[in-house]
């Protein structure tokens, strides 16, 4: 298994999954498999306009990097990308990008399950609800399915 360092972001600006993998794989011909995860904003069947994430910053990288560490010590990963994005994102909006690279496909997609079970639940991101009618909902709250995906890492 190699050193890496994952290539963890947080920011504002929008990603692209073809940038991203290009960069990932530049130069390389050991890497046999790459998983991509990449989260979108929905419109909850219409009803919102918005979502707005925060975090809180430094934390947030930090607990991500913590995160990604335990993925490369678990499985044999040739590469980590994780960006996450903040503010006030549209429908259809690039949210969340992870992509674990591996040389053989299951390491890729169990790492890449692990990070986003482990994001979802453990990141400090906070997502606010716009509704299409203007008006500002409130903070989504954590669900019962994120927590039990995560408590199956544990097993």
């Amino acid at each position: 298994m190699r050193d890496i360092a994952p290539d963890i972001r947080i920011q504002t600006a929008d990603f692209d999954i073809s940038v991203e993998m290009a960069r990932l794989t530049d130069g390389r011909s050991d890497i046999g498999a790459i998983v991509t995860f990449s989260g979108l904003c929905r419109d909850e069947a219409g009803r919102l306009s918005a979502l707005e994430l925060e975090h809180y910053p430094g934390m947030a990288e930090a607990q991500m990097q913590r995160i990604a560490k335990e993925a490369v010590s678990r499985w044999p990963l040739q590469g980590l990308t994780i960006i996450h994005r903040h503010g006030k994102l549209k429908p259809g909006d690039n949210i969340v990008l992870v992509m674990a690279a591996s040389t053989h496909r299951q390491a890729a997609f169990e790492a890449a399950s692990f990070m986003m079970d482990f994001l979802k639940s453990r990141a400090p991101f906070w997502k606010k609800e716009h509704a299409v009618d203007g008006t500002e909902g409130g903070w989504v709250e954590a669900r019962d399915s994120d927590e039990a995906a995560l408590a199956n890492w544990r097993k």
